[in-house]
């Protein structure tokens, strides 16, 4: 006689809206830093406001899709895109 197997999965990724958060005000303060006239718009500040700014927050959008919240979805990908 055979027994069937129970098989199942657990979510092992970590939770993404640390990133999200922290691209975004990262950005903000970098960005503000800026518009307050203590530093010109240099490689630095376009580097981090494209990739940890914007690069950083979709992949966490992303993540927090497969973890099926829609609120980080939609507010890490929309800010990461803009």
């Amino acid at each position: 006689m055979k027994k069937d197997t129970v098989v199942s999965t657990k979510e092992i990724t970590a939770n993404p809206a640390p990133l999200g958060l922290m691209g975004f005000g990262m950005t903000t303060i970098l960005l503000n830093i800026h518009n307050a006239g203590f530093f010109e718009l240099d490689a630095m500040i376009l580097a981090m406001g494209i990739f940890y700014g914007g690069l950083a927050q979709v992949i966490a959008g992303i993540m927090e899709f497969k973890k099926n919240n829609t609120f980080g979805t939609t507010a890490f990908t929309s800010y990461g895109f803009f």
